[in-house]
């Protein structure tokens, strides 16, 4: 099979060439960041510097391909993504033209990785939510900016199967954390930020940490490894429906924090940012549909992919910083 991933340098772009090269698939990796900034090269795969965005771009690096990953996207958490929504909204163009190419170079199959920020804000008002099934993402009133370039290139999807007979397939994913992805610098998610927080404090000693909000809005978390399965089965499958891909276990800001406590072994003061940016009240994935067509569910459990995502978060910092750790085997 000949794959093509989009935002391949990116951090669920990396995973998902490992897991294709790994299954023997003759991977096309492509993101718009030079090589050595990427997150992930892997050397079973062609990797290639561009932009997508450029319709002449979109076209070289498609033709050829079988099974096409549009996972390019200029994103990141929640500090992001509310600052930055004309920016977000150009992602429209790496979008529309991976379509327009995917159709003129003969693709079979092309995956679209959307969000669960195309929901409407109306079903996200309290923390303790209801989980969000695929129809309540209309009547429209999704994230601005970033939820609804997302919304709208879903359409472009399904309108590419109708009208152009590409097999399309969506996922809307829901928060997607582990190793390997952005833990500072501004686009990172609750999980790397936090993650971050915590280790700090566990190396300098200081009790104080910073929480975006009052800390009880409420998400569900995926961690990577599901997610690259679901990504597989989703493109794989029959359905070419939207449908979530995330974990349905809710949890708060808070309860992370506690989770975090425990793992590092850090008891913190907490600090709340209470004019933060914080996005909905409360998120949580309806995995009905899901297991309904492939018959699992993500099931990484939190505390799991937490202690998987600090260890290398701390790893990191300690890299970063010049430390030597003395732990044996670490």
């Amino acid at each position: 099979m000949k794959s093509l991933v989009t935002g391949a340098g990116g951090f669920i772009g990396g995973h998902l060439v490992a897991k294709l090269v790994s299954e023997g698939h003759e991977v096309r990796a492509v993101d718009c960041k030079p090589i050595e900034e990427w997150y992930q090269v892997h050397d079973g795969a062609e990797n290639v510097q561009g932009d997508c965005s450029l319709l002449e771009t979109a076209q070289q690096v498609t033709r050829g391909m079988q099974h096409v990953y549009n996972l390019a996207a200029d994103m990141g958490g929640m500090g992001f993504i509310e600052n930055n929504k004309a920016a977000c909204m150009l992602t429209v163009l790496t979008s529309t033209h991976m379509l327009v190419a995917a159709r003129d170079q003969g693709v079979e199959r092309f995956f679209y990785s959307s969000s669960a920020c195309v929901y409407a804000a109306e079903h996200q008002t309290t923390s303790n939510v209801t989980a969000l099934k695929e129809e309540d993402a209309y009547p429209a009133q999704p994230e601005d900016g970033y939820g609804w370039e997302k919304l709208f290139t879903e359409r472009m999807c399904r309108h590419f199967q109708e009208d152009y007979g590409l097999q399309t397939r969506v996922a809307r994913f829901h928060n997607v954390y582990g190793p390997e992805g952005t833990w500072e610098g501004g686009r990172e998610k609750a999980p790397a930020a936090l993650c971050r927080k915590f280790a700090t404090a566990s190396l300098t000693g200081d009790p104080d940490l910073e929480i975006w909000g009052d800390g009880e809005q409420t998400r569900s978390f995926m961690y990577i490894d599901d997610c690259v399965r679901g990504i597989l089965e989703i493109m794989n499958g029959d359905s070419a429906e939207p449908v979530n891909l995330g974990s349905a276990e809710l949890v708060s800001i808070n309860q992370m924090a506690d989770v975090l406590e425990q793992i590092s072994g850090t008891v913190v003061n907490r600090q709340y940012k209470l004019d933060a940016p914080q996005g909905v009240r409360g998120r949580n994935s309806d995995n009905t549909l899901f297991r309904s067509i492939y018959g699992w569910e993500p099931s990484i459990s939190l505390r799991e992919g937490l202690e998987r995502t600090y260890e290398w978060i701390l790893g990191e910092i300690k890299t970063q910083r010049g430390l030597v750790d003395a732990t044996p085997g670490a």
